[in-house]
């Protein structure tokens, strides 16, 4: 691939990739994704078109707002209405950056896409991988569910190379976000709460009862979109330290229990990709990371015939939670993963 389109953010990690693919000599075109409502974006794309006049590069806006409202905005709502925990970045990296924009990327005859993500492609065998990064700053986790015909079309310029080192690469390039920090949070929840969020389209979850396991009223919750598995603050006076161990959208029931019942032996995962095989015959071992600042913890992986797969980990897991991701490792290769639908006791 020599022609490239590179996925231009507005931050230093895109603006830097861009600036190596030009010094390793590829034919570089920027886009920018307009996805936020209104004009929520102006300063990122403004931002966007100055790395690429000094970069000397064409930029592409886009305007995939609507797309970008059913593919991600909408689901990442139904979910918190289902009791689970939603990872948007999860869906958007598939269906929008590796989706929609590598699509257009392809229509206005580029090879494929470039992004500033930290991980590595590696082709073997006829198959792509995806592996962990060998720099610090490993976003692997968030890409999983990329399929062969994405990873074959993608380049990351930033494998291997650490934080210090891409900002002073936009320094020496005259680019003007070389000390923009790196967003936290989701880009479409302002100041990352999303319980405000939600409200500001109209959503709301009526109280119900605090429950324990074995289905004890021991009070009254304020709505389930509030809570997530593992939480301890906000519950209330119980007279000891209670966590949050299960949240229910059919009878609006929020379970909690003392410390160590907020632990799960395993959990069952749907929305399955695999990536480095075609997917188990039967149970395999692996390292699964159940969010993306959890260390891999070592399990068996056992394929269901539902679809789903049962997972059970060596040692017992802490707020193992429905709706984020479980990722399975093999070494640095990335196998696959899945959306966590059910912890095990």
């Amino acid at each position: 691939m020599k022609k490239l389109a590179i996925g231009l953010s507005g931050g230093v990690d895109s603006s830097a990739a861009a600036h190596i693919l030009l010094e390793k000599g590829y034919d570089v075109t920027g886009i920018i994704l307009r996805l936020k409502p209104d004009n929520a974006a102006d300063a990122d794309i403004a931002d966007a078109q100055r790395i690429a006049d000094k970069l000397g590069i064409e930029l592409h806006v886009i305007d995939r707002r609507d797309f970008f409202k059913k593919s991600v905005i909408d689901p990442f709502v139904a979910e918190y209405l289902a009791a689970r925990t939603p990872n948007p970045c999860v869906e958007c990296n598939y269906a929008i950056k590796f989706g929609v924009m590598l699509d257009y990327a392809l229509e206005i005859g580029c090879d494929g896409i470039a992004t500033g993500h930290y991980a590595k492609i590696e082709e073997c065998g006829g198959r792509f991988l995806l592996k962990r990064s060998e720099s610090a700053k490993d976003q692997s986790y968030f890409l999983y569910r990329l399929n062969q015909f994405q990873l074959s079309h993608s380049v990351f310029p930033l494998e291997g190379m650490e934080k210090s080192f891409i900002r002073q690469k936009a320094e020496e390039a005259g680019i003007h976000v070389a000390e923009k920090r790196d967003s936290q949070e989701i880009c479409f929840v302002p100041n990352d709460d999303y319980i405000a969020y939600l409200a500001s389209l109209g959503i709301t979850s009526p109280k119900g009862d605090f429950i324990d396991r074995s289905g004890n009223i021991l009070g009254t919750h304020n709505g389930i979109i509030n809570y997530t598995i593992g939480q301890r603050k906000g519950l209330g006076a119980f007279g000891k330290p209670m966590f949050v161990t299960g949240i229910s959208a059919e009878d609006n029931t929020v379970t909690i229990g003392e410390n160590g019942s907020q632990y799960s032996s395993g959990m069952i995962a749907d929305k399955l990709n695999w990536i480095a095989l075609d997917g188990p015959d039967a149970s395999v071992r692996a390292d699964v990371k159940i969010r993306f600042r959890a260390k891999e913890q070592p399990a068996l992986i056992t394929p269901n015939s539902d679809g789903t797969v049962t997972v059970m980990f060596d040692e017992p897991q802490r707020s193992v939670t429905p709706g984020q991701s479980a990722v399975f490792y093999d070494g640095n290769t990335v196998l696959g993963g899945g959306r966590i639908i059910k912890s095990l006791v």
